[in-house]
């Protein structure tokens, strides 16, 4: 197994985010195994949120 780390963003929600990181990296990385949300965040404009981001530790079995 390997695991890299990504950032992925999303104006809806941090699940939405987390399935937006999940589909982009899976466009070039196969057999992705898991993934664990090591953290959340938000940004603010005009005192709303603009932007869910999610810091994503993504699994996969390398092949051999």
């Amino acid at each position: 197994m390997k695991v890299i780390e990504i950032l992925s963003e999303s104006p809806t929600n941090w699940e939405d985010a987390t399935k937006k990181g999940i589909a982009k990296t899976s466009e070039s990385v196969r057999n992705i195994r898991s993934a664990h949300v090591q953290s959340q965040s938000v940004t603010v404009k005009d005192g709303k949120v603009q932007m869910f981001r999610v810091n994503l530790k993504i699994s996969f079995e390398v092949e051999s």
